[in-house]
């Protein structure tokens, strides 16, 4: 996180309340994907992104495991990619 500014500003808070969910394995599967994407996102994909970050955990890992089908609201390209990033990590 090298940004500045208020968009750095926002970036920053959004590393750390993905990072510090409740549910660890939501903490570990939005801090990882936050960590490697923040600095890329845009001011748009972060407004999103954050919005992502009031779904509550239960909800948000049964969208990500598949186990149910996720709402159109949320069915986005970065929620595709934060699943894509979920399917690659080592764990």
């Amino acid at each position: 996180m090298t940004s500045s500014g208020p968009l750095g500003i926002r970036r920053k808070k959004a590393l750390y309340r993905a990072q510090h969910r409740g549910m660890r394995e939501m903490d570990l599967l939005l801090g990882t994907f936050a960590a490697a994407s923040l600095d890329g996102m845009s001011a748009a994909e972060l407004d999103a992104f954050e919005g992502m970050l009031d779904i509550p955990d239960g909800d948000f890992l049964k969208w990500l495991t598949g186990e149910v089908p996720v709402p159109d609201r949320y069915d986005t390209d970065l929620f595709r990619r934060i699943r894509a990033f979920r399917q690659v990590m080592p764990f």
